[in-house]
């Protein structure tokens, strides 16, 4: 039985950070993304570091997913966030200031990579803090980072046109540092005063055992196929619409709206997943949003646009139902590291492969048939994906021993 308290009783520091920090956890992609070709008209780096560029986030959030687990385990959850704020700000800090292609590209990583610890270190920090308010806190930072996905895209260009691109891209670093000084006092208020649970958060178990587990990989699935699908729509939207006739402007328009529509899903996702027993039925219902719209952009594009970007933007609620799933079907801080790590390893790496395969299938057959394929057994995939990891069972299920003093929540 869980005891309920008050949202924030004795967690208003807690609740502040994570809040700021999942604001963080976009910044350097969005803030980038629209002013890439004048940056790279000013210090001269070609259109294949513009797409090396593009790259790099689902890299990175891939790479660190993988690594944060035993970042986590080695440091503790608290540090490993301060550790994560700390790389996003002096990454976005210093990256304005160069002048040299590759120490930007060096200086982007940093930042990328403490975004892509922070993906993965804030949803077992949820589980310690909050196993009581799941849905509300789970809603509230996904909120977060959707809002920090939007506000840079929106106004990159008019900072940069007043103040310059160097402004426009490192003002986002006081985000970033903001961020970190909760977790400064957080640490220094539990110097002397660990709780009796933190064996629990690093406890080494979890690491192996979750890549034997169906659990994992249909979270991997359904996490890494809504992430190709997002990205790959984030990149082409636009050049699809266009092919159709549309403006330059309104196929930006669109991108924003598609952005826009994660909100819904941010506040509603986790909501049905704390709600129902078994969510799949949900996971259905956005896969059909996602084929609709894909049918209406390649049968007919321009006929109610919005319409079938408005279907699209509500498919991928299946990212903040991932992202809850992670703490609903864990028992163990351990378990919700590990499976949090594995989630966002295995489905960032997917994901990158998406934009540039959707590119390559559009130029190899000058048409967008094939590249809507590729989405279409893509969500087939989320769909199977989803099946597994909406099954009301527990990661922890799966293993050969799960000790008594660690289990701290049963599983939705």
């Amino acid at each position: 039985m869980i005891y309920r308290v008050s949202l924030l009783r004795g967690r208003l520091l807690v609740f502040c950070a994570i809040v700021m920090s999942a604001l963080v956890l976009r910044l350097a992609v969005t803030s980038f993304s629209p002013l890439a070709s004048a940056i790279s008209e000013e210090l001269g780096f070609t259109s294949t570091l513009v797409g090396v560029f593009g790259m790099m986030p689902t890299a990175m959030f891939a790479l660190f997913g993988f690594a944060t687990p035993f970042l986590a385990r080695r440091w503790g959850l608290e540090t490993t966030a301060l550790v994560a704020m700390l790389m996003a700000g002096v990454g976005m800090a210093a990256r304005a200031f160069v002048s040299d292609t590759w120490v930007l590209l060096a200086l982007s990583a940093l930042a990328l990579g403490g975004m892509g610890i922070g993906n993965v270190v804030i949803p077992p920090l949820v589980k310690r803090y909050f196993s009581d308010r799941l849905a509300v806190v789970s809603s509230l930072y996904i909120v977060g980072v959707q809002l920090g996905t939007i506000a840079p895209a929106f106004v990159a260009v008019p900072l940069a046109d007043a103040y310059g691109w160097r402004v426009s891209i490192g003002v986002w670093a006081v985000l970033g540092f903001a961020a970190a000084l909760p977790w400064v006092v957080v640490l220094l208020c539990r110097r002397g005063a660990v709780p009796q649970n933190d064996r629990v958060a690093t406890a080494p178990q979890a690491h192996g055992q979750v890549w034997r587990s169906p659990v994992g990989w249909g979270m991997a699935g359904m996490f890494g196929m809504t992430s190709l699908v997002t990205y790959s729509m984030f990149t082409w939207i636009p050049d699809i619409l266009g092919d159709a006739g549309a403006s330059p402007a309104f196929g930006g328009a669109m991108v924003g709206l598609f952005s826009l529509m994660g909100l819904v899903g941010a506040f509603g996702g986790p909501t049905l997943c704390a709600r129902m027993n078994n969510p799949f039925p949900a996971v259905l219902a956005c896969a059909t949003c996602m084929l609709v719209g894909f049918a209406g952009l390649w049968l007919a594009p321009m006929s109610v646009p919005i319409l079938w970007i408005v279907l699209l933007g509500l498919g991928p609620s299946t990212f903040p139902m991932a992202l809850t799933l992670i703490n609903l079907r864990t028992r163990t801080q351990a378990g919700s590291s590990a499976l949090s790590g594995f989630t966002q390893g295995v489905g960032y790496a997917v994901a990158c492969l998406g934009p540039l395969l959707f590119g390559v299938l559009h130029d190899a057959t000058t048409g967008w048939t094939a590249s809507f394929g590729l989405l279409v057994l893509a969500v087939a995939l989320l769909v199977a994906g989803g099946y597994h990891a909406c099954k009301p069972r527990a990661l922890e299920d799966s293993w050969h021993r799960v000790d008594a003093d660690e289990e701290d929540l049963p599983a939705r």
